[in-house]
This record gives C-alpha cells, sequence and structure tokens, in this order.
C-alpha cells in the first residue's frame, strides 16, 4: 500500500515517527474496512493558508479547516488510468499541520494524536464515509475509534 507524504509548509516540524503514523493510520483503516487492495494515498501536510485556499476553492468556505478529502473512487469510469492499465488511487488527504497543533494543545494531547485522528478521518473520508447527519456521524466516529484504539493510539 503505497503512503506518499508530501511536506508543502515549514511551520511545524514533521518527524520520522509522525510519517510511519501516517503509514500505520492508513494501513489500519484498510483493515478495518476490510480493504487488501492496497489502494495509493497521498498525504499532504499544509499550513493554515494554503488550507484555507483549498477549501475555499473546494467548498466556498473562507476560512482554514484541519483536513480535506479528494476521494479518486467517486466514479469508477473515471478512473485514472496510466500505461493502459487501471490506478488503484484512494485519493488526497490534506492536513493541517498548523491547526493540527493548535487543535492538540486545545484538546490536551499530543501533536501525534491528533494527526492519527485526522488522518483517519480523511481516511474514512476517502473510504466513502461522511457525517451530515446523526447516524452517519456515528457510524463514522465508531470505524475512527476502532482504528485508533487498533494503534494504541489514546486521548
Amino acid at each position: 500500500m503505497p503512503v506518499f507524504v508530501n511536506n508543502l509548509q515549514e511551520k511545524v516540524q514533521v518527524t520520522n515517527k509522525l510519517l510511519d503514523t501516517m503509514d500505520m493510520v492508513v494501513a489500519a483503516s484498510l483493515k478495518v474496512e476490510g480493504r487488501d487492495d492496497d489502494p495509493e494515498v497521498t498525504v499532504a501536510f499544509v499550513d493554515d493558508m494554503y488550507i484555507k485556499e483549498l477549501n475555499f476553492k473546494f467548498r466556498h468556505k473562507g476560512e482554514a479547516t484541519d483536513v480535506l478529502s479528494f476521494p479518486m473512487e467517486e466514479d469508477a469510469e473515471d478512473e485514472p488510468v496510466i500505461d493502459g492499465e487501471t490506478e488503484n488511487i484512494l485519493g488526497d488527504i490534506v492536513i493541517s499541520l498548523e491547526t493540527a497543533q493548535h487543535q492538540a494543545e486545545e484538546y490536551g494531547h499530543s501533536l501525534l494524536r491528533e494527526m492519527a485522528y485526522l488522518a483517519t478521518h480523511g481516511m474514512f473520508h476517502l473510504l466513502g464515509y461522511d457525517h451530515d447527519t446523526e447516524d452517519r456521524r456515528r457510524i463514522m466516529r465508531e470505524r475512527e475509534e476502532k482504528v485508533l484504539s487498533l494503534l494504541n493510539i489514546t486521548r
């Protein structure tokens, strides 16, 4: 399962442990969903200004947010094709490390825990989950907590 991490910000230090955690979150999320097809996932670390621009461009909201997800599996007819073969790309997760750091401080836990949660949240959006109703929010939250407990990442 290829996980590509792009650090596009300079405000928060990115450690090897954080990079390893992104790999583990993606693997655990796929395991919880019973996916064994090893799709490609890209995780981009950005700052608040960058994610604010994306949030405005794609969601028409003029503020920074913590995580955005861009799934590639929405329409099988539009799957990327390279060298005549369909690529197995789940999608992209964009996380503001700047916002994640503020939220970790606000919630009283580590940046690593906050990043694990945000990556898990992003993964379940890529996997087709949403939280637009109370029932869907509960189901998504249960899946997120299952992944975090599998990784022994607690509050």
